[in-house]
């Protein structure tokens, strides 16, 4: 007899004969009418086992969880559940079979209550709640879709080792100790960036991949040490040439999977006007709320804690929350103070625009000043502006997360609207005050643009890059390069970065060599598939979408790792534990 899914059956399939498997919802004796709700993957159908069936007593001992094998008759339900797909119709059962039992599971799965080390501890039995299964399903629907859209357009997907060398782009390496060579390491790859330029500089000339990467870094919502990319590449393109086509995948997937139509070309956005109005790389266009330049404004100002900020060659910076100064008491507003105290030690100030303005610094500005802010910023009744001055870098920074709290604690932000841009044209290089120096932004490989390659040696702080993130509501989705093909610009890229010979033949000497036997033009990118599944299913935590995820400590609690081994492993691998 064919097994069918619980969830494919409705008023028209009354009187077939079915065979059904799954766990048992929930056992309800009703009148003497046993009935049980019977799960798989798909959904749960109704059993009736009347007291005249020869399973009767059988049924009576059946508790939740247990693993069912039935066959009989589908036929209409007296009472009909208009919450389910298969409401209105039920199962007369002929047969069962107990296949196995369930002690008492330690959470209730219909509880949104249960903690979260509990369910990951027992992640088997999380996977079995409907929201979780219906995102792990979403995320098969979306890679599918991935693979659907790359090899319409001539992708070839083609797998790169897992087992490499330690070049670090940025994190920590996991580390592999080999056996057979003592003293010598493997590293995971945090991504196939080398594999996948080689195999342009192999001919390939289009390449996918849904390849797995690790990074050992400090883990955050979005962010998990093991993750999945979309890994692409192309040969004999420009950032135009990427971006269009990795517009398109975005657009396919979400037609595909949320039928939902994405404008394209997607706006774009330059980096810098990133950070000055919304003090970010990755802004949420969902809400405005703007940062505003007014230290001009304020250039003449007798307030010595503007003052002395401008003349250190500090800004000052505001948002507007409109409408709603009324909203916010002043303890509310030592709050966002309190908040602002992460990013900068300077302190948020305020300013109530209504028939009176009021304030903390009202009386420290002058009504001229009062106005022009005003004016300037196209301020009305109600409204409230945020007011931060202080070093570029941690004014940009902190008003720009204050913005998204704002908009977080207002409910400003419409969960089912997608807002999508290119940020592009992102700075070479970055200063590391912990090393000392400058180093890549992205990576060694990337480009710089063709005005700047003459600016990697004499002036990096003004070097820009042919890179390219895709952001969708204020998370970074996918980000790439146009790569060096030249191997002078290599030269220089990483004479830039202050790499000596030995270092540059040690870290990528193969890679180098590479580039010397006609390496085509080529760029490429990789979108984030956990968070793109984070984005679709729209939840906040990427440990939702992941089957067997890892805590922030990068520890399983299911499996108990990492964990120690016999000192005999370490003896063949040459290592010792100090």
């Amino acid at each position: 007899m064919k097994k069918y899914e619980n969830n494919s059956f409705t008023i028209k399939n009354v009187g077939e004969v079915v065979s059904l498997y799954g766990w048992v919802n929930k056992t309800r004796n009703l009148g003497g009418v046993i009935f049980i709700d019977l799960r798989d993957r798909s959904g749960i159908i109704q059993l009736a086992i009347k007291p005249d069936n020869k399973y009767y007593k059988q049924a009576l001992e059946i508790k939740n969880e247990y693993v069912l094998k039935v066959e009989g008759a589908i036929i209409e339900r007296e009472s009909k559940n208009k919450n389910l797909n298969t409401g209105e119709i039920e199962v007369d059962v002929t047969n069962l079979e107990i296949l196995n039992t369930s002690i008492e599971l330690p959470f209730d799965l219909n509880n949104t209550t249960a903690l979260e080390d509990t369910r990951l501890k027992y992640r088997y039995l999380d996977l079995r709640k409907e929201n979780l299964k219906e995102k792990l399903i979403k995320r098969h629907e979306i890679t599918f879709a991935v693979r659907e859209y790359f090899n319409n357009n001539g992708f070839l997907e083609i797998e790169t080792p897992v087992l490499c060398k330690s070049t670090p782009e940025g994190a920590r390496d996991y580390l592999v100790p080999s056996r057979v060579n003592h003293g010598k390491f493997y590293a995971l790859p945090q991504s196939p960036q080398i594999f996948k330029q080689l195999l342009m500089v192999g001919g390939m000339e289009r390449y996918f991949q849904i390849a797995k990467c690790f990074r050992d870094e400090d883990l955050r919502a979005d962010r998990q040490p093991e993750f999945t990319q979309i890994d692409v590449e192309m040969s004999f393109v420009n950032e135009d040439d990427v971006m269009s086509m990795a517009e398109g995948m975005i657009a396919y997937v979400f037609k595909k999977v949320k039928n939902i139509d994405i404008k394209l070309p997607l706006m774009k956005m330059k980096y810098d006007d990133a950070i000055n109005y919304y003090g970010s790389d990755k802004p949420d266009l969902r809400f405005e709320m703007k940062l505003n330049d007014i230290t001009d404004i304020l250039k003449d100002t007798s307030f010595s804690m503007y003052s002395n900020i401008i003349s250190e060659n500090g800004i000052i910076n505001a948002i507007v929350v409109k409408n709603k100064a009324l909203d916010y008491s002043r303890k509310e507003l030592d709050k966002l103070n309190d908040f602002v105290h992460t990013y900068t030690k300077n302190n948020l100030t305020y300013l109530k625009y209504n028939e009176e303005v009021t304030g903390s610094i009202v009386k420290n500005l002058t009504t001229e000043e009062i106005n022009n802010i005003k004016s300037n910023l196209n301020i009305s009744n109600n409204d409230l502006v945020l007011i931060l001055g202080g070093n570029k870098k941690e004014v940009k920074q902190a008003l720009g997360a204050l913005r998204c709290k704002i908009a977080k604690d207002l409910n400003l932000i419409d969960s089912n609207v997608y807002k999508m841009l290119w940020v592009v044209d992102f700075p070479s290089f970055e200063y590391s005050e912990e090393e000392h120096k400058y180093v890549a932004c992205h990576h060694p490989f990337t480009s710089p643009k063709d005005s700047d390659v003459d600016k990697l040696l004499t002036d990096k702080a003004s070097c820009y890059s042919k890179a390219y993130d895709i952001v969708i509501n204020g998370y970074e989705a996918g980000g790439g390069s146009i790569r060096i093909h030249d191997q002078e610009v290599q030269r220089k890229m990483f004479e830039a970065l202050e790499l000596t010979d030995e270092q540059i033949k040690n870290k990528f000497g193969f890679f180098v060599e590479a580039l010397k036997y006609g390496t085509p033009p080529h760029g490429g990118l990789a979108f984030g598939l956990d968070r793109l599944v984070m984005l679709l299913t729209n939840t906040e935590n990427i440990r939702d979408v992941i089957a067997f995820p890892k805590t922030a400590s990068a520890s399983c609690l299911m499996s108990e790792c990492p964990n120690t081994v016999d000192e005999y492993q370490l003896k063949e691998l040459g290592i010792k534990i100090s």
